[in-house]
């Protein structure tokens, strides 16, 4: 079950927002269907991405993925932990494997991602 405080991309990605600053990960699903991750690079911190934009590359002896930044904004902080122990992506998405944080830009919401029910059903149709 995905957490229900949580908004979800169509491409696997969730956010928290806390105030201004969204905090993105990706989901069980997502690491599930990659079987566990061996390599992980994300954006510098500063860098200025747009809602769709690219914001890291996650990889697995099986696929490699793109990761999506679902709001627009600033990476204000990255997860280096996740980055050195990828267990943390694998067994905790939802918690200490979060990947990074975004301020929004000004008037951002997360109105445009699906909830916990819409993720569910879309995963459910895969």
């Amino acid at each position: 079950m995905n957490p229900e405080n949580l908004r979800y991309a169509p491409s696997h990605e969730w956010t928290k927002l806390d105030g201004d600053t969204a905090t993105i990960g990706v989901t069980k699903f997502a690491v599930e269907q990659l079987t566990e991750p061996t390599f992980l690079e994300l954006a510098k911190l500063g860098k200025s991405v747009k809602r769709g934009d690219e914001i890291g590359v996650i990889e697995s002896v099986k696929s490699t993925s793109s990761i999506y930044a679902p709001v627009a904004g600033e990476v204000v902080e990255v997860n280096k932990a996740a980055m050195d122990n990828l267990a943390l992506v694998n067994d905790d998405p939802f918690g200490a494997g979060w990947l990074l944080k975004i301020k929004m830009m000004p008037g951002g919401d997360l109105g445009h991602l699906l909830t916990s029910a819409q993720y569910e059903a879309q995963i459910a149709g895969h």
